[in-house]
């Protein structure tokens, strides 16, 4: 898809969500950890106040894999929003952000995220060690900042459909994924992978 979709490009709140954005990126400055506070912090309010209404088609699921659809991406500020929709059972193998900080808000449903810290790494062969998973409620949000970005992210519900909102620092066109390995105790091989965005249902 293209960031032209007019049923992407244009909902009810849009400019209040991009505002929200760009003043979290203004006043955060270049510390990773303010900008991604007072983003986590304005969407948590966005979310509460239901003061944007995203389209219809983010809770469309599609079979077969997560949906990824672009809601916006900044010129001036150079961050990306994407919305993701979860079918039940849909979910991530352990990934990583490329580098870049991202916030990520459950717009509705419960999402579960599972964080691991890397212990090993020789070459493209990385051990992680589970941290913690955390289930993430209609109206919460959570922030990545490069090292700590390496997790899973699924659809807590084995019924519902599952939204949430991905801010990052740049438009996130390809990412780290990593296979388990025959090793075993943790170890895992690693693969870029292009990531694709799907177009309104």
């Amino acid at each position: 898809m293209t960031v032209s979709d007019a049923s992407l490009c244009s909902f009810p709140g849009r400019d209040r969500l991009i505002a929200a954005v760009d003043q979290a990126v203004l006043v955060g400055g270049s510390d990773r950890a303010a900008v991604t506070q007072h983003l986590r912090d304005g969407l948590c309010d966005l979310m509460k106040a239901r003061s944007v209404k995203l389209p219809d088609c983010v809770y469309q699921a599609i079979p077969g894999h997560y949906a990824r659809r672009e809601l916006y991406r900044s010129e001036e500020h150079g961050y990306g929003v994407v919305a993701m929709t979860w079918a039940p059972g849909q979910g991530t193998k352990i990934h990583d952000h490329y580098g870049m900080w991202c916030v990520e808000g459950v717009w509705s449903g419960d999402i579960e995220i599972t964080r691991y810290d890397l212990a090993e790494r020789e070459g493209d062969d990385f051990r992680f060690v589970e941290c913690e998973t955390l289930t993430g409620n209609t109206g919460s949000a959570g922030c990545l900042i490069p090292p700590h970005e390496y997790h899973t992210i699924r659809n807590a519900s084995d019924r519902d459909v599952a939204v949430s909102v991905h801010i990052y620092e740049q438009p996130m066109t390809c990412c780290g994924v990593f296979e388990q390995s025959t090793r075993g105790d943790g170890w895992h091989h690693y693969a870029r992978k292009e990531l694709a965005l799907d177009a309104a249902a």
